[in-house]
């Protein structure tokens, strides 16, 4: 079960899975997640829980998949993935059928409350038409993380708490194995692609707040995932190196082919005035050495200011595919 394919920093020395059984012959009690972190002192739980370690592990396990390869590179794609593809493309019509209204607030168009609605509707079996037959009954369970994954409907904000919970939902899709270990780069520069294009769409037409946004001092108001591996795929790269991608001309050449300059693209549209001014922690990157630090770097950077900050994980959601049980010696 490649989710399980740790990196072996983030393992208790000796410890393994050879004892672990394919899904397809473990039985899960399916079960509505929920939260279970409440107060910062639940942290420790969170840090120690199965949870952490198969998130994590399905983060660096698609790192290190998507190392040196260009995002127009070939890979296959499996029945599972074009049926991702489908989802996520209900979701970017759903946007056009629900234009913005006309209110007073120059943010958090409500409109995007009855484009969430329709989600919550349908969540279940949009699910469902991903799934195996032999694990519809996982719906409820993974419907949740992809509810989580869109932002907040009261708040009308987005962040990378929501875009943890559509990894988790990839993740979710991996250990019941709708989604194969073949499918690791489709899983990133297919799906996850995907998944950014129709968040972009969101956030430019309801003008959705940055949830937690640290403003200059953040990475960048929405994203970190593909800041992550977009960073791995440029490791030696012949001509590209960190302190390039600060030159908008660099930018629009290359995007197309890596997810980190298409993030900066992103950024260059949506914001105005030096680089240096509005994004500064990325502007810091740009004097790092080489791409492998970077990436170093950013993956230290996300569990330290998204996966260990209790704002961001007080949210997380945990169930039998996800469990907050602590890891097994």
């Amino acid at each position: 079960m490649f989710v399980l394919n740790m990196a072996e920093n983030e393992h208790p020395s000796g410890s393994s899975h050879e004892d672990d059984k394919s899904p397809s012959h473990v039985s899960f009690n399916f079960m509505v997640p929920k939260k279970e972190i409440s107060m910062v002192p639940h942290m420790g739980k969170w840090k120690r829980s199965q949870a952490y370690a198969d998130y994590m592990g399905f983060i660096l396990t698609l790192n290190e998949g998507v190392k040196r390869k260009k995002l127009t590179c070939e890979y296959q794609m499996s029945e599972a993935v074009e049926k991702l593809l489908i989802m996520l493309g209900t979701l970017d019509r759903w946007i056009d059928e629900t234009p913005p209204v006309d209110q007073p607030a120059r943010f958090g168009n409500k409109a995007y409350r009855t484009w969430y609605a329709k989600l919550e509707q349908e969540a279940e079996s949009l699910v469902t038409a991903v799934l195996p037959l032999d694990r519809q009954d996982a719906a409820p369970e993974i419907a949740v993380y992809l509810k989580e994954a869109v932002g907040n409907s009261t708040r009308i904000d987005y962040g990378t708490g929501h875009e943890a919970a559509f990894a988790a939902f990839l993740c979710c899709l991996c250990k019941v194995e709708a989604l194969h270990p073949d499918d690791q780069l489709a899983i990133v520069f297919k799906v996850f692609d995907k998944y950014l294009r129709v968040m972009r769409k969101l956030q430019k037409t309801y003008r959705m707040e940055p949830a937690g946004s640290q403003g200059v001092w953040g990475l960048d108001d929405f994203q970190f995932l593909p800041f992550i591996w977009g960073s791995s795929q440029l490791i030696d790269h012949p001509t590209l190196e960190p302190r390039h991608f600060v030159d908008e001309k660099v930018v629009n050449e290359y995007h197309q082919d890596n997810m980190f300059l298409e993030c900066v693209k992103f950024i260059n549209e949506m914001k105005t005035g030096p680089f240096a001014e509005h994004s500064n922690q990325l502007w810091n990157i740009s004097d790092v050495p080489s791409w492998s630090k970077v990436n170093q770097g950013l993956i230290r950077m996300y569990k330290a200011e998204c996966l260990e900050k209790f704002p961001v994980i007080q949210h997380f959601k945990f169930g039998s595919l996800l469990s907050i049980q602590p890891v097994k010696p």
